[in-house]
C-alpha cells in the first residue's frame, strides 16, 4: 500500500492545523513502513517542519504538484533524470518561481490579485491563522504564487490569459493558486507510483485522502479515493466507484477511516 494525502483540512485540521488525532493511524502506518506521500500545495520548508513532527522520511510532492523529493538513498531507489538539491532527489514537473512571478506582475494589477510575493509573513499570518514564522516558510516559495482575487474580478479571464502563457490558476481551500500549466496533484502521484513500482515486484494499492477542488486530479487517479469533509462546505462534489468518505473533518476524519482501512489490509 501506498499512501499520499493532501495536508490542509484533510492531515491536518482547517482551523488550527493539528494532526494529534491522526497519531494511532499514523504510528500504525509508521510500524508497517508503509509508504505515507504528502501531497500539498504547501512549500518544502513547511513540509519539512511537518514531516519531522509525524516522524516520517517518505518522499513528498509539494506546491501543487510543481517539486517531488526523495530524500537522497531512500530505499536505493535509482530517480532517472532527477536533480539533487540539499541532501535529495527531485523531479521539477512545474516552473519555476520566478517565471511564475514575472508573469504574476504584469496581470496583478489587470485582475486585482495580490500573491504571497507582494505580502509580508504577518499578513499571510492573519489570513492564514499560521504564526510569523510558519508565514515566512510559506513565503518560501520554488515553484507556484498563492494569492487572493478581489470579488467579482474575471477568473476565467485570468485563467486564460495564463494559459497562453504555459501556465494555470487552480484553486485550494483557501487561496487561488498560479502553477505551470504541465504540472498537478495527479500528475506528480502518478510519476510517484511509477518509481515505487519500478523497484518493487508487487504493484501496490494507492490510497488518497483529500478534501478540495485541487485534490480531485489525483483522488481520480488512486485505487481508494477518500474525501474528507470540510467543516463548511461539506465533501468535494466527487463520485467513482470505491470512494470513501470520513464521516469526520480533519485529522479525526483521518484517522478513522485510515485505522478502518489499516484493519481490513491487516496493516
Amino acid at each position: 500500500m501506498i499512501i499520499f494525502t493532501d495536508l490542509d483540512g484533510t492531515l491536518l485540521n482547517h482551523h488550527d492545523y493539528a494532526f494529534f488525532n491522526a497519531l494511532p493511524a499514523l504510528d500504525r502506518i509508521k510500524k508497517s513502513r508503509t509508504p505515507l506521500i504528502i501531497v500539498t500545495s504547501k512549500t518544502r520548508r513547511e513540509v519539512e517542519l511537518i514531516r519531522d513532527a509525524i516522524g516520517i522520511d517518505d518522499p513528498f510532492i509539494v506546491e501543487n504538484g510543481g517539486g517531488i523529493f526523495f530524500r537522497a538513498g531512500y530505499r536505493d531507489f535509482n530517480i532517472k533524470n532527477a536533480l539533487t538539491i540539499e541532501g535529495y532527489d527531485f523531479l521539477k514537473p512545474g516552473r519555476s518561481y520566478a517565471q511564475i512571478r514575472r508573469f504574476f506582475e504584469k496581470v496583478r494589477s489587470v485582475f486585482g490579485v495580490k500573491g504571497f510575493g507582494d505580502m509580508t509573513a504577518r499578513e499571510i499570518a492573519s489570513l492564514t491563522g499560521l504564526s510569523e514564522d510558519q508565514a515566512a516558510f510559506a513565503k518560501d516559495r520554488e515553484f507556484t504564487e498563492p494569492f487572493i482575487m478581489e470579488p467579482g474580478q474575471d477568473t476565467e479571464g485570468l485563467s486564460r490569459m495564463a494559459e497562453k502563457e504555459g501556465m494555470a490558476v487552480t484553486r485550494g481551500g483557501r487561496f487561488y493558486h498560479l502553477i505551470g500549466k504541465d504540472q498537478d496533484k495527479g500528475k506528480a502521484v502518478c510519476m510517484v507510483r511509477d518509481i515505487f513500482e519500478q523497484h518493487d515486484a508487487a504493484k501496490a494499492i494507492t490510497v488518497g485522502l483529500g478534501d478540495s477542488e485541487n485534490d480531485r486530479s489525483f483522488l481520480e487517479l488512486v485505487d481508494i479515493p477518500i474525501l474528507i469533509p470540510h467543516p463548511v462546505h461539506g465533501y468535494l462534489d466527487m463520485d467513482r466507484p470505491g470512494i470513501l468518505r470520513a464521516k469526520m473533518s480533519g485529522s479525526s476524519g483521518w484517522n478513522a477511516v485510515m485505522e478502518g482501512l489499516l484493519d481490513e489490509y491487516a496493516i
